[in-house]
């Protein structure tokens, strides 16, 4: 068991953490680190020139010039590359674990917050998503977010949804949270914080590049559905890749659809599910912090459900916010459920072409994320008795 106070012990998990990650990558082949990752296509992209000013890319800026900077200090070589590239996500899992730790012994007791610790270590060492894929710097946003959100560090908190949105666009959804809890002052403060470091980052971009800066941002919305109920409804058997990296010079080919068309506007279910959120957003009251946590993971379920695609290593936003406040046995029972689904669905079946397969997993994926969107509905109504039981 931890101890809250003592700091050797209390973040002995995060040593033990990187001892294991580093183990295991200088124990792989070079084939087996990148796996059935994306480590190739980031490599390619990086070594093409300048994200949004020589090609368009698909992804916020932060990643795409991260791995670019690292690109030049490999010096062009593909293994040092790998390794640069997997040794930084290494160092954003660790902190990752870090922050889950200090927000898992503030939302929860000793005896509650062991068991939470020691299920979302086993996930980061064991879960291959958190090194094939970037999303290791999002769940880190993410966690900073919920961190200075709950310490009332609103700058703090500002400065980082604006990280996360500029990497990928989902930690923008913390917003909510926000409007939830905050004064409409403070509320204000963030918001502009968070919106206006985006935007003055899109629009440098853009003076730079207004060519291949609106490609990327247009190719998204071109992208189609994959992997999701919506895809299936529109006859999409695809996952969510692009086509060849060459085509990125040219910035029409942003434009090209991907797939069928939907049969049901992806703006129509948008009404439909932000009536549902802004619904439960008022229903829900006044929240104390393990109660706004919660709502957070009910609002990231909703946009699953919206969603028109849906990558597997997404499945790393939700892992934390169910074991920071879920119930632990339904929560490690759900948390296994949903790995298990993702794991099948890739690489286990469609690395090898079984595209038929997403008729199966596709709706029982959906089934567990319905079924966490009620579990966290009913833990935010028995957690809001209390307001902000951790004061700052």
């Amino acid at each position: 068991m931890f101890k809250s106070n003592p700091k050797i012990p209390y973040y002995s998990p995060v040593f033990l953490f990187i001892l294991l990650r580093l183990v295991l990558y200088l124990s792989l082949p070079l084939e087996g680190l990148r796996g059935y990752g994306d480590f190739v296509h980031f490599y390619s992209m990086a070594g093409m020139g300048w994200p949004f000013i020589n090609y368009w890319v698909e992804f916020p800026p932060i990643f795409p010039f991260l791995s670019t900077i690292l690109y030049h200090l490999a010096g062009g070589l593909e293994h040092v590359y790998n390794y640069l590239l997997a040794f930084s996500l290494i160092a954003c899992d660790g902190l990752s674990l870090m922050v889950f730790l200090r927000l898992v012994y503030r939302l929860n007791d000793e005896v509650e917050a062991a068991p939470r610790v020691w299920v979302y270590f086993a996930l980061l060492a064991g879960l291959a998503y958190s090194w094939w894929y970037f999303d290791a710097l999002v769940v880190l946003a993410l966690l900073l977010s919920l961190e200075y959100l709950l310490k009332g560090h609103d700058i703090r908190l500002g400065l980082v949804m604006a990280a996360g949105t500029l990497t990928k666009f989902f930690p923008i959804m913390g917003l909510i949270l926000v409007w939830r809890q905050r004064s409409f002052r403070r509320a204000i403060l963030t918001t502009i914080l968070t919106l206006g470091l985006t935007l003055v980052v899109w629009f440098g971009l853009y003076a730079l590049s207004p060519k291949m800066t609106l490609a990327s941002l247009r190719s998204q919305a071109n992208k189609g559905s994959w992997e999701t109920v919506w895809a299936l409804i529109d006859g999409n058997l695809h996952t969510g890749n692009f086509g060849a990296d060459i085509e990125r010079f040219d910035a029409s080919t942003a434009a090209l659809p991907r797939g069928n068309p939907p049969r049901i506007p992806s703006w129509l279910t948008f009404i439909g599910f932000a009536g549902i959120g802004a619904y439960f957003f008022f229903k829900a009251g006044r929240l104390n912090e393990r109660a706004g946590v919660t709502f957070l993971g009910f609002a990231w379920c909703l946009f699953l459900l919206w969603s028109p695609g849906y990558s597997p290593q997404w499945v790393l936003y939700l892992l934390p916010l169910i074991l920071l406040v879920l119930p632990i046995q339904r929560g490690v029972l759900l948390t296994i459920s949903l790995v298990l689904v993702n794991l099948l669905e890739w690489p286990l079946l469609l690395s090898r072409g079984l595209f038929w397969s997403l008729w199966i997993v596709v709706p029982v994926r959906t089934i567990l994320i319905i079924l966490l969107t009620v579990e966290f509905w009913k833990t935010v109504k028995s957690n809001n008795k209390n307001y902000w039981l951790h004061p700052s």
